[in-house]
C-alpha cells in the first residue's frame, strides 16, 4: 500500500508539472523569436515580458553581465547588420527550472561582422544557452555561441 501511494502521489506531482513545463518553453521560445526579429516591437515586447527586469546575461567568466536593455540594443544592432538573422531552437530540454537550448544562427551580414567583411556570404553557427526560470520569468542565460566559426565561414575563399 505504501508504495501505490508513492507512486499516486509521484504521478500526480508528474502530471502537475507538464504545464510548467510547457510554460517554461514558451517563455524561452518568446527568447528566440525576439533574436530573429528585433526590428519588431511585438517581438521586444514579447521579450521583455518574458525576461525578468534584473535578468542577467552570461557568456564568459569576466564578471561582467549583459542587462536586458544591453541585449535588445546589441540584437538591433545584429539585426540591422544581418537583416535575414534566423536564431532557431533545434532541442530544448527542460527540467527543474532550467531550459537548455541547442540552437542555430544563420545570416548574411551586410558589412563587416566583427572586422571580416563576408561580401555576401552566409554563415551557420550553433549556439547552446542554458535559461533559468522562475515564476514564468527568465531570469539568467548562460550561453555560447561559436562566432569563430561564422568568422571562418565569412572569410574562406
Amino acid at each position: 500500500m505504501k508504495i501505490l501511494k508513492s507512486l499516486t502521489l509521484g504521478l500526480a506531482l508528474l502530471t502537475m508539472s507538464q504545464p510548467a513545463l510547457a510554460d517554461d518553453k514558451s517563455t524561452v521560445q518568446a527568447f528566440y523569436d525576439f533574436l530573429s526579429n528585433p526590428a519588431s516591437e511585438e517581438h521586444v515586447t514579447a521579450f521583455n515580458a518574458v525576461v525578468a527586469e534584473d535578468w542577467e546575461s552570461i557568456g564568459d567568466y569576466s564578471g561582467h553581465t549583459k542587462s536586458r536593455a544591453e541585449l535588445i540594443g546589441q540584437i538591433g544592432g545584429f539585426g540591422k547588420l544581418i537583416p535575414d538573422l534566423d536564431w532557431s531552437v533545434e532541442e530544448m530540454l527542460l527540467g527543474d527550472g532550467r531550459v537548455v537550448v541547442r540552437g542555430r544562427a544563420t545570416g548574411t551580414p551586410v558589412g563587416p561582422l566583427f572586422g571580416v567583411d563576408g561580401k555576401g556570404k552566409q554563415f551557420e553557427i550553433l549556439s547552446i544557452d542554458i535559461h533559468t526560470v522562475e515564476d514564468g520569468k527568465i531570469i539568467r542565460t548562460y550561453h555560447v555561441e561559436d562566432w569563430a566559426g561564422a568568422l571562418r565561414q565569412l572569410s574562406a575563399k
